[in-house]
């Protein structure tokens, strides 16, 4: 099996697309994430290496200058990134990439992927994502719903949009998308995962060996 997809999930922070993606890591075992890196500090429970890479500003500075990250950004002060290393070291194993992402690197991704999957998490209102940051104690509070309002227009502009008003409704929806794409024929017969469809040897020498003897685009 070779190569997978590679997914950015993207929200306003608040919405909840950590608690989204790491409910979709435990359902989905074809599923990794990428470990992004970051210059702020954990919060209480996040392990280095684990949740983030937290490194220093000075070390995440030089990693840019050795271009070793798919994208980077600024968001609330802070630097964050997504390393390339780690990205490739999933695709070569077959498995598809989780990138949890803000809106910037998403764009900055899809530039370079322009194949990656990009879904966009809603909260359902802004008040609903008001009381999601109070209840989380955010002490940037009123900056990071100014930024909310800037980035939910980006919505529009992503390959899906999944609301999370009910957050096992959303995890379903996503999960629909990702084991519908790993059931596109191209996936399957371009990469040689076709022994992933659990078919008699007859089958899979039919579809690997024979001609196609009607029209060839549906």
């Amino acid at each position: 099996m070779r190569g997978g997809f590679v997914y950015i999930l993207s929200a306003p922070s608040g919405a909840g697309k950590t608690t989204v993606g790491n409910l979709l890591l435990k359902e989905i075992p074809f599923l990794e994430r990428v470990v992004t890196a970051t210059t702020r500090s954990p919060r209480p429970g996040e392990k280095d290496g684990v949740d983030y890479y937290f490194l220093s500003e000075e070390e995440f500075i030089a990693k840019i200058e050795r271009q070793e990250f798919l994208e980077w950004a600024k968001v609330y002060r802070y630097y964050y990134g997504t390393p390339k290393r780690e990205v490739e070291r999933r695709l070569s194993q077959g498995k598809d990439a989780l990138l949890i992402i803000d809106v910037q690197g998403a764009f900055q991704v899809k530039r370079q992927l322009p194949n990656a999957v990009s879904i966009f998490l809603l909260p359902p209102s802004l008040e609903e994502l008001r009381k999601r940051l109070t209840l989380r104690g955010e002490k940037e509070l009123k900056e990071r719903l100014e930024w909310a309002k800037r980035e939910i227009p980006c919505a529009k502009y992503f390959d899906y949009v999944v609301v999370n008003d009910l957050l096992e409704k959303a995890v379903e929806e996503i999960k629909s998308i990702m084991l519908a794409n790993r059931r596109r024929a191209t996936f399957i017969f371009n990469n040689e995962n076709y022994r992933s469809l659990n078919l008699g040897e007859d089958i899979l020498r039919d579809i690997k060996e024979e001609e196609c003897h009607g029209n060839k685009k549906v």
